[in-house]
Parts: C-alpha cells; structure tokens; sequence
C-alpha cells in the first residue's frame, strides 16, 4: 500500500542490513532545504564562488573534445593522469615522494565516503573493532556499523584526540581493533585540530601497538589561521592509509575522492574498487584532471578560505552574542563545522522538532555517537549560508533554546537527557570548547 512503513522483506536481509538507521544529517535535508529555513545543519561547499561559467566551458570542451574517452569506460584504479594530479596536490601538505608517495599507490574513488567503504570492506570482520575520535563523522559511522563492526570512541579535547585515552582503548580492545579512524585536521564534527606534538605521540601508540591508521582529510586545505600541521601520511609511510576527496575544494556533485596506500593494499583496493563499481566515472575524472591542469585551484582555495573564515567569524560573534548563559562551542583554525555544547539539561534531539519550527536547522549530536550518546551537543555548520543569514539562524536558535531552559525552570526535565561522552548515556565526556 503506498505510504506504509511495512517492510515485507524483512526477513530476507542480510543480517549486516538490519543495523542500518538513516542518519540524523539526511533525516534533515527535506526540511533543511526549504528556503524559510536557516540551515546550519549540512556541510554544503559554498559552490557559488567557483568560475561556473568557466567550469561550464571545461566540462563542455571535456564531452566535445575528448568524448571518445571522458565518455567511455575506464580503469578500476583511476586514469594515470588523474592520479598525477592527486600526487601534486598531496605534495603541498607536505605528501610527496620523499615520504613515498607515489601515482601507483593512488586509488580514485567515488567521493571521499566510497573510500571509507573500501577500507571496510578490505579490513573488517563482524564483530572487529575500530577506534574512532568521539565524535566523529557520521558517515564513517554508517559504514563501519554496516560491516558490523563495534565503534569504540576514544576521547577528544580543544587539542585533538588524547593520546593516553588511545593508549587505553588500544589495550582494552584486547587485540581486536583492526585500525584507529581519525580526522586530525579540523575535524568533523568538532572541529578541532590533532597538536602537531600529539601526532607524533599517536602515531607512536598506533606503531607500537601495531594498529592501522585511516587517516580521512577532506578539510586540511581550508585553514584559516596559517598552516596546518602536517598529515599523518607525511610523518610517516608504513601503517597509515590516508584517504581524502576534492568535494570541499571542488565540487562534491563530481563525487571524486581518492586512497594513498600501501602498494600491497593498493592492489586489494582496486580490486574491491573494481567488484564494487566496475571503475569511477571517467568523466568526473576528466573533469577534475582538466580543472587541475588549465585552472587557478590554488587561488579558488585561498578564496575559499576568505569565505569561510568571514562566516566562521559571523558564527562565533552570533553564538557569543547570542548563546544563553552556559553554552560552550569549539573555535575551529579551518573546516566547515563548530561544535556546540549546550546548557545543562537540554537535549538538542529532542529540541529539534521546536528548531525547525523555528525556521532554523542543525544537526544534534547523537549523529555522531556510534551508542547514541551526545544529545548534549549540537554541530553547526557556516560554510553555506551568508553572514547575515548565520546571524539569523543563531537568533532564532538562541530564542528555542530560552524556551527550552524556561519551560525545564518551570515543568522539571522531560525527558530522559543522554548527555555527552563516549562511555555511556551520562558520561561526562571531553570539553572541546
């Protein structure tokens, strides 16, 4: 019948499909997208400052002039030309062939997301153990919890992820954690930055314990305030699977990301790469190789960076404006995001029906929580809306969560509030303000 919820099929799914919930981001997009609604929900690239009507031209010489072969199949592992262009822009971070890194331990993928996917699929077993920053991104989430693997989330402060908790999530994971997942350059959600001494300490315990690291960088290019620390990949080359995409430099409707790995993983990826999709779009590769080889990417970066950084600045003036009296948020260097702690007994889950209401959007943090935790927390976004409109979005916000606080003066808690942490539903969890 349509508009049922009855799923007939139930019992013929795979088991690993009876796990999988709809994410808190995409639950919001229908609502988001509307035009009355101030989302400071997605992480959206601010598109429109690209050249599009030089981008137009690229893509219309890319289908009349090399047709025959960005219209065509192509290689599971990427076009050579491609993945020369990936080399020279790892290399401004510092990735380059003096730590090893080379265009034929280079896998093109489908986005960022399709990476993550075939890491799982080449490393995790039900049952297997992945380490990851609590919290962390949501999509990462939903691949790991696909392969049935356990998340185990391992503590963050203003400083990145902290290395003694690592060490004690190693050892209590008892040999069973196949690799420790990490953003460490403006990390999503949380938008803080790995301290480049805690690299090495991390990188240090991950070694010594013999733990894989899948080092996920699609922000390290937006800082805003200098350079940022070098990646885990050009400190060291053995161990670490690094792994990122162009849709936060470029344009993420080209869906184009890539993997640098070890060359006897790279030979397992490309055939998972291949099982999976056949080959990635020999178009959209096309499209990125000539934007990177007949336009000025580096400049659209810096421009980038001018954007963001202005509405990152409007974000943090509206919350100090704006918060009511015990709210806290992180001050990120770069990214997209800013993580928001809220007052003391409110529940950013339950208060979002009322936000939207409201005409405004976020994501709460529950999203970001393999057990569910963190309702305590919000994820802010200021890469998409202009200045005045973050101002709004946080006017409004403010006004919800003022009437959140009064009605809990008046009526007492109403709901069972499952605040931050990584450890259970009331555990006190990191200060990352």
């Amino acid at each position: 019948m349509t508009g049922t919820t009855q799923d007939d099929y139930t019992e013929r799914y795979a088991r690993r499909v009876r796990g999988m919930t709809t994410s808190e981001i995409r639950a919001l997009f229908a609502v988001a997208s509307r035009p009355e609604v101030v989302s400071l929900a997605g992480g959206s690239p601010y598109i429109a400052a690209l050249p599009l009507d030089a981008v137009g031209e690229m893509m219309g010489r890319l289908a009349s002039e090399l047709g025959t072969t960005s219209l065509q199949y192509g290689i599971g592992q990427g076009t050579i030309e491609l993945r020369e262009r990936i080399c020279e822009v790892m290399s401004l971070s510092g990735i380059d062939a003096s730590t090893g890194a080379s265009p034929d331990d280079v896998v093109v993928t489908v986005g960022g997301q399709q990476g993550l996917d075939l890491v799982a699929r080449l490393f995790l077993d039900p049952g297997d153990v992945v380490l990851a920053e609590g919290p962390t991104y949501v999509g990462a989430l939903g691949v790991f919890q696909a392969a049935q693997a356990q998340v185990r989330h391992v503590a963050m402060d203003a400083d990145g992820l902290i290395p003694a908790a690592l060490e004690a999530a190693v050892v209590a994971a008892a040999g069973r954690a196949k690799f420790l997942y990490t953003i460490p350059t403006y990390q999503n959600p949380a938008g803080v930055t790995l301290t480049d001494a805690r690299r090495d300490e991390i990188l240090d315990i991950c070694e010594r314990h013999g733990l894989l690291v899948v080092e996920d960088d699609p922000y390290g290019m937006l800082g805003f305030e200098g350079e940022a620390p070098r990646p885990l990949r050009a400190r060291r080359r053995e161990g670490i699977i690094y792994v990122s995409t162009f849709s936060k430099t470029f344009a993420p409707g080209l869906r184009v990301g890539w993997i640098l790995a070890p060359h006897a993983v790279r030979e397992k990826l490309v055939m998972a790469n291949e099982a999976n999709i056949l080959c990635p779009s020999a178009f959209a590769q096309g499209a990125v190789t000539q934007y990177l080889s007949t336009m000025p990417w580096r400049e659209q970066i810096k421009s980038y960076r001018e954007i963001y950084r202005e509405r990152r600045d409007a974000l943090l003036d509206s919350l100090r404006d704006l918060m009511p009296a015990g709210t806290t948020w992180t001050r990120p260097k770069g990214g997209l995001f800013v993580w928001a702690t809220l007052p003391e007994g409110l529940d950013s889950k339950a208060m979002m029906p009322r936000a939207v209401a409201a005409r405004v959007a976020y994501v709460p943090g529950t999203g970001f929580y393999a057990d569910g935790t963190g309702a305590g927390h919000m994820r802010l976004n200021f890469s998409f809306p202009p200045p005045e409109r973050i101002r709004e979005g946080v006017r409004r916000l403010a006004g919800v969560m003022e009437q959140e606080l009064a009605m809990r003066a008046v009526f007492g808690p109403t709901t069972t509030h499952r605040r931050r942490g990584h450890a259970g539903a009331d555990a006190p969890g990191p200060d990352l303000a």
